[in-house]
């Protein structure tokens, strides 16, 4: 979806005091086709203090909004912004995907050189303060390992974590056992069940439980969507479509990890944890899963997509050995050519 939305000049003149270094927060909205300012705030204490004070009251729970959050940091162009792009699950869809197709002509329209960092978020412990001060501790993480340093560290936790047991072939290195809350037991069930036909889970890394997050109504134009900008999740799609005459709902895993803006820690328990969970799903919930992908965006996630992972071209290959016809016309009869020691 490409959209050019008109720019107000209220909220134009807006944008350009802040790049000028005035202000602490602005909101921008779109409303009838346009990109109009909700709100805006002056700077009363430092920016941490300022912070949550200014922007949860902004947070509506049923729509979504950018907001401009200026912190006290400069760079060669000015002060420092914190971009966000809040996305409450409670809004309509059709909202969600219009502010995603024009996030980026929001942030050009302000000047990219200004803004140090981008957050997005579904629920308010996403960009609260907590939720930014942790955003910002996972990209001062160490630089990413080497593969020999990560598997090295996969052992480690692996040694640690897995559940203890007297049956030797339970202790290996396949994967950690995070146990699933009820919860998301429940939606696992209700999906194979066919009662619901989108769950998204996350790890709790603390408490080394597998929760559920949502399991919002989802169709495949919306999936894209359903993917964090900035943390990893484990989601299960249920994929109707037809194929080939027939008409079938495939189960779909997706491991979406958003690049290197995620711990190494969170990067490492995720995917110790995905195969040991997808085995679990198997075994106890009788869920066949049809196709596992892993993405670091959702904007991979086209219907084309899908179903090329799901049913992948078999024979694509076979023709390029096939073999080739003879030139057109008549060539006469094929001789049999006798060796030089036959009579």
């Amino acid at each position: 979806m490409f959209l050019v939305l008109v720019v107000t000049e209220e909220l134009r003149e807006f944008l350009a005091r802040a790049r000028s270094g005035t202000g602490r927060l602005i909101q921008v909205l779109i409303r009838d086709e346009q990109l109009v300012l909700g709100a805006y705030r002056e700077p009363l204490q430092c920016w941490d203090k300022d912070y949550d004070h200014f922007l949860l009251p902004l947070l509506d729970p049923h729509e979504p909004c950018y907001i401009l959050y200026r912190l006290d940091t400069k760079n060669a162009q000015g002060y420092e912004w914190l971009f966000i792009s809040w996305s409450p699950d409670q809004s309509p869809v059709r909202q969600k995907m219009l502010y995603a197709a024009t996030r980026a002509t929001v942030k050009k329209e302000f000047g990219g050189g200004h803004v140090k960092d981008e957050m997005f978020g579904t629920v308010e412990e996403d960009v609260c303060l907590q939720g930014y001060l942790r955003h910002m501790t996972s990209r001062s993480a160490p630089a990413p390992l080497t593969a020999a340093e990560q598997e090295l560290q996969r052992i480690k936790i692996t040694e640690v974590k897995t559940e203890i047991s007297v049956d030797p072939k339970h202790q290996t290195l396949q994967g950690i056992a995070f146990p699933l809350k009820a919860e998301a037991k429940r939606a696992l069930q209700q999906l194979a069940e066919r009662r619901i036909n989108y769950i998204q889970l996350k790890l709790d890394t603390e408490k080394e439980t597998i929760d559920l997050v949502h399991t919002s109504p989802t169709d495949i134009r919306e999936l894209p969507c359903r993917i964090p900008l900035d943390t990893p999740r484990y989601h299960f799609f249920l994929y109707k479509h037809s194929h080939e005459g027939e008409y079938l709902e495939s189960v779909v895993f997706i491991y979406s990890m958003p690049g290197y803006s995620c711990s190494i820690k969170e990067r490492m328990l995720y995917s110790s944890c995905k195969s040991r969970l997808l085995e679990e799903v198997e075994r106890d919930f009788h869920l066949q899963v049809a196709k596992k992908l892993e993405i670091d965006s959702g904007e991979e996630l086209t219907e084309q997509y899908l179903y090329d992972e799901v049913h992948p071209k078999q024979h694509a290959h076979m023709q390029a050995f096939a073999k080739p016809r003879g030139p057109a016309g008549k060539r006469g009869n094929k001789r049999l050519i006798k060796g030089g020691g036959d009579s």
